[in-house]
């Protein structure tokens, strides 16, 4: 799914495609990858468990740990550097969400000959999947209910929690848990956001926003805070909904004037 900007009186316009076919295509292909995926993490968990491990750093336990199998800590979440730099970029899905926010707000105080009906759409659009994707699903559904603990909370890397694979909502997390992972939820949002710039600032800013976008998301796992599973849903997740909210606006649409 892609915008195209026309020019009307010199003016540049968001618009979307003619056909909604290939929106609908996009939003079920990232659908059918989310599950496929999800599919694979709960079916071999230790891959989850190695991604995990890679950043763990273990260490000779001082007493017998009765509820942990190991000690250790995660030390990139102790770095000075990338915590302040997480910091950071916590907030980046969030302030990019105000900035379209304001230009909503500006287009909606156009009338008439100047309204861009296209843009104010497109930016409608994109709010309504940021609160629907991380907002709703993920913070408010799935990391309420999943009870999946964290890696530093389970006994494999210094916690006292038993582990618990992807899509498993048995675990004894109970709330703020670790599937999926909010962050990373934000992360791909924010990613989206690149389709929505104009092409000729694309190659400019679009690298920089996918880098800092999957930085964010590594980041969880590095320090420990999330599985890659995590990570890996909560970033396609958001990329879903997004590609879901514009291709059933077009259904509908589309439905819409086939009545008229």
């Amino acid at each position: 799914m892609s915008l195209v900007v026309t020019t009307i009186n010199g003016r540049a316009t968001w618009a979307l495609p003619i056909s909604e076919r290939p929106a609908q295509q996009w939003a079920l292909g990232f659908a059918a990858l989310w599950f496929l995926l999800l599919a694979g993490f709960h079916a071999f968990p230790q891959v989850d468990i190695a991604a995990a491990r890679f950043f763990f750093q273990p260490l000779d336990c001082l007493e017998p740990q009765a509820t942990s199998l190991a000690c250790g800590s995660f030390p990139n979440a102790a770095e000075r550097v990338l915590v302040k730099l997480r910091k950071v970029l916590f907030y980046l899905p969030s302030l990019a969400a105000l900035f379209m926010l304001w230009l909503l707000i500006g287009c909606l105080q156009h009338h008439g000959a100047t309204y861009q009906r296209a843009k104010t759409r497109t930016i409608s659009l994109a709010l309504l999947s940021f609160v629907i994707g991380p907002y709703i699903l993920v913070n408010l559904i799935l990391k309420s209910l999943s009870g999946r603990p964290r890696p530093n909370e389970t006994d494999l890397f210094g916690g006292d929690l038993d582990f618990t694979a992807a899509g498993s909502f048995g675990g004894l997390c109970d709330s703020n848990c670790s599937f999926v992972s909010g962050e990373a939820a934000g992360a791909g949002w924010l990613a989206c956001l690149v389709i929505l710039l104009p092409v000729r600032l694309r190659p400019v800013l679009g690298p920089p926003i996918l880098v800092l976008s999957v930085t964010m998301a590594a980041m969880r796992v590095s320090f420990g805070g999330h599985y890659l599973s995590d990570v890996v849903l909560g970033w396609l997740l958001s990329v879903t909904v997004f590609a879901s909210t514009f291709a059933t606006f077009d259904l509908v649409k589309a439905r819409t004037n086939a009545q008229v």
